[in-house]
């Protein structure tokens, strides 16, 4: 799979970018990867010099909960941690807006998934800068203060952000689930209709849907401005869940398969040495 396809290179329009892809087969395909990128984790976790961040954003019902389920299935638990960031507790409002995501970080050798990340910093806020105000920022008193400078300045320091944890061996993967109109009404009546979607219904998810428009092109701008070599954005058709799913596992392997350096260790020389001194002692035990 070419994956450079999604990946955001220059400037996009997201209105002019597909929503919908199928690819034949693409369950069992998706099995076949997990396996691998389950594999790679062991390797990434025993060389202890790596680690990985999963970026998933995307509208309400784009799927992110779903495709972190499937394509992490065959990871060992021990090497994947996943982080859903919530709307900011009053400890939280107390520091930079940046740190729970640093905190939050994963060690060397495993691979964390941000579901939803510190990009709603300057998407949700961009939409609702009413949120802003609890942050208690000195330099912001009223919302005349929130123009379009102060949230590419956030952008600046999260680009920042990302090229330090990077040169620290972070592996970074962002995921941009594109998801249309349309497909996501679909999915929200789905919910409404069956007794056991029921739960995953808000009607805040109603409210967010008419702000449709200007989350587009909050994204749009986030994702224009962000996108690095270091840390790379993935524009992913979203309307089939099955090939979004494919298309993420695809890009993570891709990427952990590009690191060469990155084998398991070997045992000194003295110790393979030993072996079959060990051997023996284990035999006779």
């Amino acid at each position: 799979m070419n994956i450079d396809q999604y990946k955001i290179s220059k400037k996009i329009s997201l209105a002019k970018t597909d929503t919908f892809k199928e690819i034949e087969n693409a369950k069992e395909k998706l099995k076949h990867i997990r396996r691998k990128i389950s594999e790679l984790q062991d390797t990434m976790y025993a060389h202890g010099k790596y680690n990985m961040l999963i970026c998933l954003q995307g509208m309400d019902t784009s799927g992110k909960d779903s495709l972190v389920r499937e394509v992490f299935k065959d990871v060992n638990a021990r090497g994947v941690v996943v982080h859903s960031f919530k709307a900011p507790t009053s400890a939280e409002l107390k520091h930079d807006f940046l740190w729970r995501h640093y905190i939050a970080l994963p060690q060397r050798g495993k691979i964390c998934v941000f579901n939803r990340t510190h990009y709603e910093n300057v998407l949700v806020t961009r939409v609702h800068p009413e949120y802003i105000l609890g942050e208690n920022i000195p330099s912001v008193t009223s919302l005349n203060d929130l123009d379009d400078a102060f949230y590419h300045k956030r952008m600046e320091r999260i680009v920042n952000f990302e090229e330090h944890i990077a040169e620290s061996g972070t592996i970074i993967l962002k995921f941009f689930l594109h998801l249309s109109k349309d497909e996501q009404k679909k999915r929200l009546f789905r919910r409404l209709r069956r007794k056991e979607k029921n739960w995953k219904f808000s009607k805040d998810d109603l409210k967010e849907r008419k702000s449709w428009n200007a989350y587009q092109e909050c994204y749009e701008d986030a994702i224009n401005r962000t996108s690095k070599d270091c840390a790379p954005w993935y524009v992913v058709p979203a309307d089939d869940k099955a090939t979004a799913r494919l298309i993420v596992a695809e890009t993570i392997l891709q990427s952990l398969q590009s690191y060469k350096d990155m084998v398991e260790p070997s045992l000194d020389e003295e110790t393979l040495s030993h072996l079959d001194e060990f051997k023996k002692q284990l035999e006779i035990d």
